[in-house]
Protein backbone atom coordinates (compact mmCIF):
# COMPACT_ATOMS: atom_id res chain seq x y z
CA UNK A 1 0.00 0.00 0.00
CA UNK A 2 2.79 2.33 1.02
CA UNK A 3 4.86 1.56 -2.03
CA UNK A 4 1.84 2.00 -4.31
CA UNK A 5 1.15 5.31 -2.63
CA UNK A 6 4.69 6.55 -3.11
CA UNK A 7 4.74 5.29 -6.68
CA UNK A 8 1.55 7.24 -7.37
CA UNK A 9 3.03 10.37 -5.82
CA UNK A 10 6.27 9.91 -7.78
CA UNK A 11 4.41 9.54 -11.03
CA UNK A 12 2.34 12.59 -10.24
CA UNK A 13 5.45 14.65 -9.45
CA UNK A 14 7.12 13.46 -12.63
CA UNK A 15 4.12 14.58 -14.67
CA UNK A 16 4.10 17.96 -12.92
CA UNK A 17 7.82 18.34 -13.53
CA UNK A 18 7.48 17.45 -17.19
CA UNK A 19 4.62 19.90 -17.60
CA UNK A 20 6.59 22.60 -15.83
CA UNK A 21 9.65 21.96 -18.01
CA UNK A 22 7.58 22.15 -21.16
CA UNK A 23 5.86 25.32 -19.96
CA UNK A 24 9.13 26.98 -19.14
CA UNK A 25 10.69 25.80 -22.38
CA UNK A 26 7.89 27.09 -24.53
CA UNK A 27 7.56 30.28 -22.47
CA UNK A 28 11.20 31.26 -22.92
CA UNK A 29 11.95 33.94 -25.48
CA UNK A 30 13.53 32.44 -28.56
CA UNK A 31 16.86 33.90 -29.66
CA UNK A 32 16.31 36.67 -32.15
CA UNK A 33 17.83 36.46 -35.58
CA UNK A 34 20.67 38.93 -36.06
CA UNK A 35 19.50 42.10 -37.75
CA UNK A 36 21.38 42.71 -40.95
CA UNK A 37 23.17 46.05 -41.04
CA UNK A 38 21.77 48.37 -43.65
CA UNK A 39 24.57 49.98 -45.61
CA UNK A 40 23.83 53.30 -47.29
CA UNK A 41 25.52 53.06 -50.70
CA UNK A 42 24.43 56.51 -51.79
CA UNK A 43 27.10 59.13 -52.51
CA UNK A 44 27.28 62.18 -50.25
CA UNK A 45 29.20 65.42 -50.63
CA UNK A 46 29.08 68.15 -47.98
CA UNK A 47 26.34 66.15 -46.23
CA UNK A 48 24.13 66.20 -49.37
CA UNK A 49 23.08 63.09 -51.30
CA UNK A 50 24.43 63.79 -54.79
CA UNK A 51 23.41 60.56 -56.52
CA UNK A 52 20.88 62.38 -58.69
CA UNK A 53 22.64 65.76 -58.77
CA UNK A 54 25.63 67.24 -60.61
CA UNK A 55 28.55 68.82 -58.75
CA UNK A 56 30.52 71.52 -60.58
CA UNK A 57 33.69 73.09 -59.16
CA UNK A 58 34.88 76.64 -59.84
CA UNK A 59 38.01 78.63 -58.97
CA UNK A 60 37.63 82.18 -57.64
CA UNK A 61 39.20 84.90 -59.78
CA UNK A 62 41.00 88.05 -58.62
CA UNK A 63 38.43 90.63 -57.56
CA UNK A 64 35.69 88.02 -57.00
CA UNK A 65 33.16 88.58 -54.24
CA UNK A 66 29.76 87.03 -53.53
CA UNK A 67 27.99 89.57 -55.76
CA UNK A 68 30.17 88.88 -58.81
CA UNK A 69 30.05 85.12 -58.20
CA UNK A 70 26.25 85.06 -57.92
CA UNK A 71 25.92 87.22 -61.04
CA UNK A 72 28.19 84.86 -62.96
CA UNK A 73 26.00 81.95 -61.83
CA UNK A 74 22.96 83.65 -63.37
CA UNK A 75 21.21 85.12 -60.33
CA UNK A 76 19.49 88.49 -60.51
CA UNK A 77 20.73 91.31 -58.24
CA UNK A 78 17.70 90.79 -55.99
CA UNK A 79 18.36 87.04 -55.74
CA UNK A 80 22.06 87.63 -55.12
CA UNK A 81 21.26 90.07 -52.32
CA UNK A 82 18.83 87.59 -50.72
CA UNK A 83 21.46 84.82 -50.82
CA UNK A 84 24.15 87.12 -49.42
CA UNK A 85 21.86 88.19 -46.58
CA UNK A 86 21.04 84.60 -45.58
CA UNK A 87 24.74 83.63 -45.56
CA UNK A 88 26.01 86.71 -43.70
CA UNK A 89 25.91 84.98 -40.32
CA UNK A 90 28.17 82.06 -41.35
CA UNK A 91 30.22 83.39 -44.28
CA UNK A 92 32.69 86.29 -44.14
CA UNK A 93 33.07 87.54 -47.74
CA UNK A 94 36.42 89.17 -46.89
CA UNK A 95 37.86 85.68 -46.32
CA UNK A 96 37.14 84.62 -49.93
CA UNK A 97 40.38 84.86 -51.91
CA UNK A 98 41.43 84.31 -55.52
CA UNK A 99 42.40 80.69 -56.13
CA UNK A 100 39.93 79.26 -53.61
CA UNK A 101 37.54 76.64 -54.94
CA UNK A 102 33.76 76.66 -54.56
CA UNK A 103 31.08 74.47 -56.12
CA UNK A 104 27.45 74.33 -57.20
CA UNK A 105 25.18 71.32 -56.89
CA UNK A 106 22.57 71.31 -59.63
CA UNK A 107 19.85 69.21 -61.22
CA UNK A 108 21.17 66.96 -64.03
CA UNK A 109 18.69 68.21 -66.63
CA UNK A 110 19.15 70.86 -69.30
CA UNK A 111 17.97 73.58 -66.90
CA UNK A 112 20.81 72.78 -64.44
CA UNK A 113 18.91 74.43 -61.59
CA UNK A 114 21.23 75.32 -58.72
CA UNK A 115 20.12 73.58 -55.54
CA UNK A 116 23.17 74.27 -53.37
CA UNK A 117 26.25 76.50 -53.39
CA UNK A 118 29.23 75.49 -51.21
CA UNK A 119 31.97 77.94 -50.18
CA UNK A 120 35.18 76.92 -48.35
CA UNK A 121 36.29 78.37 -45.02
CA UNK A 122 39.22 75.98 -44.54
CA UNK A 123 40.31 72.53 -45.67
CA UNK A 124 37.64 71.00 -43.43
CA UNK A 125 35.04 73.76 -42.88
CA UNK A 126 32.50 74.94 -45.45
CA UNK A 127 29.35 77.03 -45.79
CA UNK A 128 26.44 75.36 -47.58
CA UNK A 129 23.75 77.61 -49.10
CA UNK A 130 20.49 75.71 -49.57
CA UNK A 131 18.33 77.02 -52.46
CA UNK A 132 15.82 74.17 -52.49
CA UNK A 133 13.14 76.07 -50.59
CA UNK A 134 11.36 79.34 -51.34
CA UNK A 135 13.77 81.24 -49.11
CA UNK A 136 17.52 80.49 -49.16
CA UNK A 137 19.21 79.18 -46.03
CA UNK A 138 22.85 78.82 -45.09
CA UNK A 139 24.60 76.60 -42.55
CA UNK A 140 28.13 75.42 -41.72
CA UNK A 141 29.43 71.96 -42.64
CA UNK A 142 32.59 70.23 -41.40
CA UNK A 143 34.14 67.31 -43.26
CA UNK A 144 34.81 64.18 -41.24
CA UNK A 145 38.33 63.81 -39.91
CA UNK A 146 39.67 60.29 -39.44
CA UNK A 147 42.93 59.09 -37.91
CA UNK A 148 45.24 56.40 -39.22
CA UNK A 149 47.70 54.86 -36.80
CA UNK A 150 51.07 54.34 -38.51
CA UNK A 151 54.58 53.10 -37.80
CA UNK A 152 57.82 54.43 -39.28
CA UNK A 153 61.49 53.65 -38.78
CA UNK A 154 64.70 54.67 -40.45
CA UNK A 155 68.44 55.27 -40.22
CA UNK A 156 69.69 58.79 -40.89
CA UNK A 157 72.08 59.27 -43.80
CA UNK A 158 72.00 63.05 -44.22
CA UNK A 159 69.18 64.64 -42.23
CA UNK A 160 66.06 63.56 -40.37
CA UNK A 161 63.92 65.49 -42.87
CA UNK A 162 65.43 63.73 -45.89
CA UNK A 163 65.26 60.34 -44.19
CA UNK A 164 61.53 60.79 -43.55
CA UNK A 165 61.05 61.41 -47.27
CA UNK A 166 63.20 58.39 -48.16
CA UNK A 167 61.15 55.98 -46.01
CA UNK A 168 57.86 57.26 -47.44
CA UNK A 169 56.61 59.24 -44.46
CA UNK A 170 55.48 62.86 -44.21
CA UNK A 171 58.64 64.94 -43.62
CA UNK A 172 56.64 67.09 -41.18
CA UNK A 173 56.92 64.13 -38.82
CA UNK A 174 60.54 65.24 -38.41
CA UNK A 175 59.28 68.51 -36.92
CA UNK A 176 56.98 66.59 -34.56
CA UNK A 177 59.83 64.37 -33.40
CA UNK A 178 62.08 67.38 -32.87
CA UNK A 179 59.39 68.91 -30.66
CA UNK A 180 59.14 65.72 -28.57
CA UNK A 181 62.93 65.47 -28.14
CA UNK A 182 63.60 69.23 -28.09
CA UNK A 183 65.65 69.05 -24.88
CA UNK A 184 67.25 65.60 -25.14
CA UNK A 185 68.59 65.86 -28.70
CA UNK A 186 70.15 68.77 -30.56
CA UNK A 187 68.83 68.19 -34.08
CA UNK A 188 71.51 70.47 -35.48
CA UNK A 189 73.91 67.75 -34.36
CA UNK A 190 72.11 64.64 -35.63
CA UNK A 191 74.73 62.21 -36.96
CA UNK A 192 74.79 59.73 -39.83
CA UNK A 193 73.84 56.36 -38.36
CA UNK A 194 71.38 57.77 -35.82
CA UNK A 195 68.09 55.89 -36.04
CA UNK A 196 64.47 56.25 -35.03
CA UNK A 197 61.19 54.35 -34.75
CA UNK A 198 57.83 55.96 -34.08
CA UNK A 199 54.13 55.19 -33.87
CA UNK A 200 51.99 58.16 -34.81
CA UNK A 201 48.48 59.21 -35.82
CA UNK A 202 47.91 60.94 -39.14
CA UNK A 203 44.71 62.94 -39.72
CA UNK A 204 42.80 62.48 -42.98
CA UNK A 205 39.93 64.39 -44.58
CA UNK A 206 37.15 62.07 -45.75
CA UNK A 207 39.51 59.17 -45.01
CA UNK A 208 41.41 59.90 -48.25
CA UNK A 209 43.32 63.20 -48.11
CA UNK A 210 46.18 63.50 -45.61
CA UNK A 211 45.76 66.58 -43.43
CA UNK A 212 48.52 66.55 -40.81
CA UNK A 213 50.41 64.52 -38.25
CA UNK A 214 48.05 64.75 -35.29
CA UNK A 215 50.15 63.08 -32.59
CA UNK A 216 53.15 60.88 -31.83
CA UNK A 217 51.99 57.87 -29.83
CA UNK A 218 55.45 56.54 -28.97
CA UNK A 219 59.02 56.95 -30.21
CA UNK A 220 62.51 55.53 -29.83
CA UNK A 221 65.47 57.65 -31.04
CA UNK A 222 69.07 56.46 -30.98
CA UNK A 223 71.52 59.38 -31.06
CA UNK A 224 75.29 58.89 -30.86
CA UNK A 225 74.80 55.42 -29.40
CA UNK A 226 72.34 56.46 -26.69
CA UNK A 227 68.66 55.47 -26.85
CA UNK A 228 65.93 57.96 -25.94
CA UNK A 229 62.38 56.67 -25.39
CA UNK A 230 59.32 58.92 -25.58
CA UNK A 231 56.17 57.59 -23.89
CA UNK A 232 53.00 59.75 -23.81
CA UNK A 233 51.16 59.63 -20.49
CA UNK A 234 48.29 61.62 -18.97
CA UNK A 235 48.90 63.20 -15.57
CA UNK A 236 46.92 66.01 -13.93
CA UNK A 237 44.77 66.17 -17.09
CA UNK A 238 47.88 67.04 -19.15
CA UNK A 239 49.59 64.66 -21.56
CA UNK A 240 53.35 64.82 -21.65
CA UNK A 241 56.16 62.60 -22.90
CA UNK A 242 58.28 60.64 -20.42
CA UNK A 243 61.38 58.45 -20.62
CA UNK A 244 61.43 54.77 -19.59
CA UNK A 245 61.90 55.78 -15.94
CA UNK A 246 58.91 58.11 -15.91
CA UNK A 247 60.94 61.35 -16.07
CA UNK A 248 59.43 64.13 -18.18
CA UNK A 249 61.11 64.94 -21.50
CA UNK A 250 59.96 68.55 -21.22
CA UNK A 251 62.59 70.84 -19.76
CA UNK A 252 62.61 74.47 -18.79
CA UNK A 253 64.02 75.48 -22.19
CA UNK A 254 64.12 74.12 -25.73
CA UNK A 255 67.51 73.27 -27.20
CA UNK A 256 67.08 75.77 -30.04
CA UNK A 257 64.55 78.41 -31.20
CA UNK A 258 64.51 77.07 -34.79
CA UNK A 259 64.02 73.71 -36.50
CA UNK A 260 66.69 72.06 -38.65
CA UNK A 261 68.98 74.87 -39.68
CA UNK A 262 72.73 75.27 -39.41
CA UNK A 263 74.77 77.26 -36.93
CA UNK A 264 77.00 79.82 -38.69
CA UNK A 265 78.53 81.56 -35.68
CA UNK A 266 78.97 80.42 -32.09
CA UNK A 267 79.35 82.14 -28.74
CA UNK A 268 82.75 83.83 -28.46
CA UNK A 269 84.53 86.80 -26.92
CA UNK A 270 86.41 87.57 -30.13
CA UNK A 271 84.63 87.14 -33.45
CA UNK A 272 85.64 88.99 -36.62
CA UNK A 273 82.55 90.99 -37.57
CA UNK A 274 81.82 90.56 -41.32
CA UNK A 275 80.46 94.11 -41.71
CA UNK A 276 82.42 96.15 -39.15
CA UNK A 277 85.64 94.33 -40.17
CA UNK A 278 87.00 94.11 -36.63
CA UNK A 279 87.06 91.66 -33.76
CA UNK A 280 84.37 91.97 -31.14
CA UNK A 281 82.48 89.75 -28.72
CA UNK A 282 79.58 87.72 -30.05
CA UNK A 283 77.60 86.57 -27.03
CA UNK A 284 75.06 84.52 -28.94
CA UNK A 285 74.45 81.85 -31.56
CA UNK A 286 73.75 82.65 -35.21
CA UNK A 287 71.31 80.29 -36.91
CA UNK A 288 71.22 80.57 -40.70
CA UNK A 289 67.69 80.14 -42.03
CA UNK A 290 65.52 81.47 -44.88
CA UNK A 291 63.65 84.72 -44.36
CA UNK A 292 60.26 84.02 -42.84
CA UNK A 293 61.32 80.91 -40.90
CA UNK A 294 59.29 80.78 -37.63
CA UNK A 295 61.22 81.68 -34.47
CA UNK A 296 60.05 80.01 -31.24
CA UNK A 297 60.42 81.06 -27.65
CA UNK A 298 62.63 78.49 -25.93
CA UNK A 299 60.57 78.75 -22.75
CA UNK A 300 57.48 80.24 -21.18
CA UNK A 301 57.83 83.88 -20.18
CA UNK A 302 56.85 87.53 -20.67
CA UNK A 303 57.91 89.86 -23.50
CA UNK A 304 59.83 92.71 -21.84
CA UNK A 305 61.21 94.46 -24.95
CA UNK A 306 60.34 94.61 -28.65
CA UNK A 307 61.29 96.93 -31.50
CA UNK A 308 64.27 98.01 -33.62
CA UNK A 309 67.73 98.13 -32.07
CA UNK A 310 70.50 99.45 -34.34
CA UNK A 311 72.78 96.62 -35.42
CA UNK A 312 70.45 94.01 -33.96
CA UNK A 313 67.58 95.10 -36.19
CA UNK A 314 64.12 93.97 -35.17
CA UNK A 315 64.37 92.16 -31.83
CA UNK A 316 62.36 90.59 -29.01
CA UNK A 317 63.48 90.04 -25.42
CA UNK A 318 61.68 87.58 -23.13
CA UNK A 319 62.03 87.18 -19.34
CA UNK A 320 61.49 83.54 -18.39
CA UNK A 321 62.00 83.74 -14.63
CA UNK A 322 63.99 85.70 -12.05
CA UNK A 323 67.28 84.40 -13.46
CA UNK A 324 66.89 83.76 -17.21
CA UNK A 325 66.01 85.93 -20.22
CA UNK A 326 66.50 85.47 -23.99
CA UNK A 327 66.87 87.81 -26.96
CA UNK A 328 66.05 87.16 -30.64
CA UNK A 329 67.53 89.57 -33.25
CA UNK A 330 67.57 90.45 -36.99
CA UNK A 331 63.89 89.49 -37.29
CA UNK A 332 61.92 90.22 -40.45
CA UNK A 333 58.64 90.65 -38.56
CA UNK A 334 56.89 89.81 -35.32
CA UNK A 335 54.18 87.22 -34.83
CA UNK A 336 50.63 88.49 -34.54
CA UNK A 337 49.66 89.50 -31.02
CA UNK A 338 53.22 89.74 -29.73
CA UNK A 339 53.69 92.97 -27.77
CA UNK A 340 55.46 94.17 -24.64
CA UNK A 341 53.75 92.49 -21.68
CA UNK A 342 52.54 89.50 -23.73
CA UNK A 343 52.77 86.09 -22.06
CA UNK A 344 54.29 83.44 -24.34
CA UNK A 345 54.46 79.68 -24.02
CA UNK A 346 57.34 77.32 -24.65
CA UNK A 347 57.56 76.61 -28.37
CA UNK A 348 55.22 79.47 -29.32
CA UNK A 349 56.10 81.29 -32.57
CA UNK A 350 57.06 84.85 -31.61
CA UNK A 351 58.66 86.16 -34.81
CA UNK A 352 60.24 85.27 -38.17
CA UNK A 353 63.83 85.13 -39.39
CA UNK A 354 65.06 88.17 -41.31
CA UNK A 355 68.13 90.24 -42.07
CA UNK A 356 67.39 93.58 -40.43
CA UNK A 357 70.14 95.65 -38.80
CA UNK A 358 73.82 94.85 -39.42
CA UNK A 359 73.47 91.56 -41.26
CA UNK A 360 75.00 89.87 -44.30
CA UNK A 361 72.04 87.57 -44.87
CA UNK A 362 68.94 86.08 -43.26
CA UNK A 363 69.68 84.54 -39.86
CA UNK A 364 68.70 84.60 -36.20
CA UNK A 365 71.07 85.96 -33.57
CA UNK A 366 69.93 84.19 -30.40
CA UNK A 367 71.18 85.14 -26.91
CA UNK A 368 70.65 83.86 -23.37
CA UNK A 369 71.21 85.83 -20.17
CA UNK A 370 71.48 84.54 -16.60
CA UNK A 371 71.14 87.14 -13.89
CA UNK A 372 71.72 89.82 -16.54
CA UNK A 373 74.97 88.31 -17.84
CA UNK A 374 75.30 86.63 -21.26
CA UNK A 375 75.94 82.88 -21.23
CA UNK A 376 76.53 80.36 -23.98
CA UNK A 377 73.07 79.19 -25.19
CA UNK A 378 74.51 75.76 -26.04
CA UNK A 379 75.52 75.21 -22.41
CA UNK A 380 72.24 76.09 -20.71
CA UNK A 381 70.97 73.37 -18.38
CA UNK A 382 67.66 73.31 -16.57
CA UNK A 383 65.79 70.77 -14.44
CA UNK A 384 63.03 68.63 -15.97
CA UNK A 385 59.34 68.96 -15.27
CA UNK A 386 57.65 66.76 -12.68
CA UNK A 387 58.06 62.98 -13.17
CA UNK A 388 55.21 60.47 -13.10
CA UNK A 389 53.66 60.46 -9.64
CA UNK A 390 54.39 57.38 -7.47
CA UNK A 391 50.71 56.46 -7.30
CA UNK A 392 50.55 56.42 -11.13
CA UNK A 393 53.74 54.42 -11.73
CA UNK A 394 51.93 51.10 -12.20
CA UNK A 395 49.63 52.63 -14.84
CA UNK A 396 52.61 54.24 -16.54
CA UNK A 397 54.49 50.91 -16.65
CA UNK A 398 51.54 49.24 -18.38
CA UNK A 399 51.41 51.99 -21.03
CA UNK A 400 55.19 52.01 -21.49
CA UNK A 401 55.53 48.23 -21.83
CA UNK A 402 52.63 47.99 -24.30
CA UNK A 403 53.97 50.78 -26.54
CA UNK A 404 57.60 49.65 -26.52
CA UNK A 405 56.51 46.08 -27.29
CA UNK A 406 54.44 47.40 -30.20
CA UNK A 407 57.43 49.32 -31.58
CA UNK A 408 59.69 46.31 -31.12
CA UNK A 409 57.20 44.04 -32.87
CA UNK A 410 56.86 46.45 -35.81
CA UNK A 411 60.64 46.72 -36.11
CA UNK A 412 61.07 42.92 -36.16
CA UNK A 413 58.34 42.48 -38.76
CA UNK A 414 59.74 45.12 -41.10
CA UNK A 415 63.49 44.75 -40.84
CA UNK A 416 63.63 43.45 -44.39
CA UNK A 417 60.97 45.72 -45.87
CA UNK A 418 61.94 48.57 -48.18
CA UNK A 419 58.84 50.52 -47.18
CA UNK A 420 59.42 51.55 -43.58
CA UNK A 421 56.09 53.32 -43.15
CA UNK A 422 53.08 51.07 -42.50
CA UNK A 423 49.46 51.55 -41.46
CA UNK A 424 48.57 49.81 -38.20
CA UNK A 425 45.08 50.65 -37.00
CA UNK A 426 42.49 53.10 -38.27
CA UNK A 427 39.97 54.73 -36.01
CA UNK A 428 37.23 57.02 -37.26
CA UNK A 429 37.06 59.95 -34.91
CA UNK A 430 35.82 63.46 -35.59
CA UNK A 431 38.35 66.14 -34.87
CA UNK A 432 36.91 68.65 -32.44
Amino acid sequence: MTCKYFNTISNWLALVGAFTFLSIGFGCKQPEKPVEEVVDLREYQYGICTDSLDVTHYVMKPGDNPATIFARLGFTPAQADSISQCASGVLDPTKLKAGMEFCTITTPDSMATIKYIVFPKSLTDFVVINLCEELPAAYPFTKEITYKRKFVSGTINSSLWNTMKEVGSDPLLAIKLSDVYAWQIDFFDVKEGDSFSAIYNEAYIDDTTALNISSIEAAVFTHQGKTYNAIPFMQDSIQEYYDEEGKSLRKAFLKAPLDFFRITSKYTNARFHPILKRYRAHHGIDYAAPTGTPVKSIGAGVVIAKGFQGGGGNFIKIRHNSAYSTTYMHLSKFARGIRIGSTVQQGEVIAYVGSTGLSTGPHLDFRVYKNGQPINPLHVEAPPSKPVKPELKDSFLLVKNALLQEIDSCNRLHTTSSNRTIALIQSNTNLK
